[in-house]
């Protein structure tokens, strides 16, 4: 059995519901003979990993280390992996584990998200009962097919928010077949939208940005939106209705919101919703009847699709618009990103990358 080279995993923990985290370390679970030793290099900070540390979501196991936007090298490998190699430059997103067995009928159709034996990349449990912490850390052991080769041509730093918030957004544009000509309508210009644009772009959609906020008209369209709608104006939100073949709701706003979002699809049109705000969708059945729109749900993307991911951004030039912090002070950065200052999405880089902040 292959022996890891780190033997204590140092990182930032929440210890109690709130914003910060503080040092901490763990023991990490014996490597597998399928798993991957990364030394982090980077690691994003997502919105879930805020939720999380502050209990939004109920059922945080203190101490948690987050963080599931992970890029560093590989380190060590176990003795059955032979598609990776110590010193590749990987990433690792939002899960880490699952059974991939042919006879598993949510892995067998690359839903492996929503395999009975998956485990997430933070706040989860191993089968052995050891608990999965993330990326903010300098290193972290996971299973070897959820540790995808990064392209040589995307700079490392610009990658790990493709691996969770890119890979979210472009899931469900590759299962529902999002194509040229379509009409595709964004709603929420932030971390995964300003990313949301850009695939859907790039497939050749007609983009229509929707946000409440006007000062990010010029970036949307710089992204490749077509169109920008305020949704403060109800003008600009009028001529849009009727028209959107697909909507990606990638914000917050209020669950009961939604129902007013019918109107601006064509009929037999798809609302894909990205996003887990607090409250319930109320609406009359008689909508959905006249309308023949849909509303459907996309959890992150599965192996296959991470791969996709990757090779598409790579091909396209798709990055996102990005701050840096040093790890040292992840603490300012939540705030940051709390505070819903961050354009789009923050970065933490570990010592030996700070040299240039």
């Amino acid at each position: 059995m292959v022996e890891g080279k780190i033997n204590e995993i140092h990182g930032w923990a929440a210890m109690k519901p709130g914003l910060k985290v503080e040092p901490w370390s763990y023991k990490p679970r014996p490597l597998g003979e399928n798993d991957v030793e990364i030394k982090i290099e980077y690691s994003g900070i997502c919105g879930s990993d805020l939720h999380t540390i502050k209990e939004e979501w109920s059922g945080t196991m203190y101490p948690a280390i987050v963080g599931h936007e992970i890029v560093g090298k590989v380190i060590t490998k176990g003795e059955n992996v032979t598609h990776l190699q110590e010193g590749d430059l990987v990433g690792v997103g939002a899960q880490v584990h699952a059974c991939l067995e042919s006879s598993c009928t949510t892995c067998s159709r690359d839903l492996d998200p929503h395999c009975p034996h998956k485990v997430f990349t933070y706040n989860a449990k191993y089968a052995d009962g050891a608990q999965a912490h993330g990326g903010y850390a300098d290193a972290v052991r996971v299973n070897s097919n959820y540790a995808f080769k990064i392209p040589d041509t995307i700079d490392p730093v610009y990658a790990p928010p493709l691996m969770c918030a890119g890979a979210t957004v472009f899931a469900p544009m590759l299962r529902k077949g999002v194509k040229k000509g379509d009409r595709v309508g964004i709603i929420g210009i932030g971390g995964l939208g300003h990313l949301a644009i850009q695939y859907a772009s790039a497939l050749g959609a007609e983009v229509v940005a929707f946000s409440h906020s006007p000062n990010k008209r010029d970036q949307c369209l710089e992204l490749g939106a077509s169109i920008f709608v305020n949704t403060a104006n109800k003008e600009e939100v009028d001529a849009i209705r009727g028209t959107l073949q697909y909507l990606f709701v990638t914000s917050n706003s209020n669950a009961s919101e939604y129902g007013n979002l019918i109107s601006w699809m064509d009929y037999e049109g798809q609302i894909v919703l990205l996003a887990l705000p607090e409250g319930n969708m109320e609406m009359s059945p008689g909508k959905f009847v006249r309308s023949e729109v849909a509303i459907t749900g996309s959890l992150i993307a599965g192996i296959n699709v991470l791969k996709k991911t990757l090779e598409f951004s790579a091909e396209h030039k798709i990055l996102p618009v990005i701050e840096q912090y040093p790890m040292s002070k992840v603490n300012e950065a939540l705030e940051r990103v709390d505070s819903g200052k961050a354009r789009y999405r923050v970065v933490l880089l570990n010592s030996e990358q700070t040299s240039n902040l």
